[in-house]
């Protein structure tokens, strides 16, 4: 309890480690990621699908050390730091924005 004192709470607990390029396709190619009640499925041909009740199909690709994705219509990329800690995968944005994951298999 002493410990809360000094950092936040759990933050001791988790020890996310950053991803490189490599570590992100060898992470995501082939897997999927539950959201809650959404999910998405990370293709090693650089496809992706996102379903939240209806599917939407994307591209994705690890591009400096970042996972990077488009959706169609809009052409361009987003790119956010990739985080993991056993089988969590966190995906954060510019703005500081964070989206969890648990990998569904390995």
């Amino acid at each position: 309890m002493a410990a809360c004192l000094l950092l936040p709470c759990g933050a001791w607990a988790e020890d996310w480690q950053a991803l490189a390029d490599a570590e992100i396709r060898s992470a995501l190619a082939d897997q999927r990621l539950t959201y809650g009640s959404a999910w998405q499925e990370f293709y090693a041909s650089g496809r992706t699908l996102y379903n939240a009740e209806q599917d939407s199909w994307g591209d994705w690709a690890a591009r400096g050390d970042q996972y990077c994705s488009q959706w169609p219509p809009a052409g361009g990329w987003a790119c956010y730091d990739v985080l993991r800690l056993g089988d969590r995968i966190r995906f954060v944005g510019d703005s500081g924005d964070v989206t969890d994951g648990v990998l569904a298999r390995e």
